[in-house]
């Protein structure tokens, strides 16, 4: 199975301004967090996961924005981010899945929300061996099949 991460487009991207055809993307890019966690943990791990593949991942990434007042804004994703949600066990076989299959993936584990740091961050994780972990989120991107199997079992985020 390939894992190429391109992100181009199955369909042609919009030109005119009143064109609002979906786009479907080859690729999908995933969130999927257990659903045990509070609200702001929710949100929290979510834009961490995410902040990851952006940065292995640049192609993922548009052009910057800018308001009719010339104000310029940062870039974002260039494709829809999809939250899922799934209990322990969903979790752990998703980061499983997605490592077999080769995908780009970030985690975030339980012992995450006690650190305070970047440093300290990947100190918990490599203090733990890989099936261990406490994963309570994974962000994941591929092929659009490739995502589907390895969130096999989730739900979507309400």
């Amino acid at each position: 199975m390939s894992t190429d991460t391109t992100t181009t487009p199955t369909t042609p991207v919009a030109t005119a301004a009143g064109d609002r055809r979906p786009v479907r993307f080859d690729t999908k890019i995933a969130v999927l967090l257990r659903d045990d966690m509070e609200g702001w943990q929710r949100l929290n791990v979510t834009a961490f996961l995410v902040s990851g593949l952006g940065t292995r991942l640049p192609e993922l990434v548009g052009e910057p924005y800018e308001d009719a007042d010339g104000t310029a804004y940062l870039p974002m994703f260039r494709q829809p981010v999809l939250v899922l949600q799934g209990g322990e066990e969903v979790l752990a076989a998703a980061r499983g899945r997605a490592l077999g299959r080769g995908l780009p993936c970030s985690v975030f584990t339980a012992d995450l929300f006690a650190t305070g740091n970047d440093a300290d961050n990947r100190a918990a994780v490599r203090a733990v061996a890989g099936d261990e972990l406490d994963v309570v989120g994974l962000a994941v991107h591929g092929p659009r099949g490739a995502v589907d199997k390895v969130l096999k079992g989730a739900r979507m985020h309400p």
